[in-house]
């Protein structure tokens, strides 16, 4: 069972930058692919980015495409999303998750998910 733990939100305003952090316990972390996922109010949960368990691979969604970098950790069991030029439709609820094999975009496909970080950002 593994457990994961977002941290780094808060408010900002657009143009500003946040680093997201999400620690696994309770697996082995090599084992899996991460994702980053968000939540706007009234909204569905949408994809945001993911990586491979070696790092190697990384996609990402349009709309965060050149402005947001997924990156990882495994020697601290650590997933990080480094976001720059936030604007403020990247207001949301933001969650990690875990699934083995590879990152994909469909939320459905993650075994294992964090309780999420708030990220607001202010025009």
């Amino acid at each position: 069972q593994v457990q994961l733990a977002e941290s780094g939100g808060g408010l900002v305003q657009a143009g500003d930058s946040l680093r997201l952090s999400c620690v696994a316990s309770g697996g082995t972390f090599v084992n899996y692919a991460m994702g980053w996922f968000r939540q706007a109010p009234g909204k569905e949960r949408e994809f945001v980015s993911g990586i491979s368990w070696s790092g190697s691979t990384a996609i990402y969604a349009d709309s965060v495409q050149g402005r947001f970098t997924i990156s990882r950790s495994n020697v601290k069991n650590t997933v990080y999303l480094q976001m720059n030029s936030l604007k403020p439709e990247d207001t949301a609820v933001y969650s990690c998750a875990a699934r083995r094999d590879w990152p994909v975009q469909r939320d459905r496909e993650y075994d294992y998910w964090g309780q999420g970080t708030q990220v607001t950002v202010s025009s």
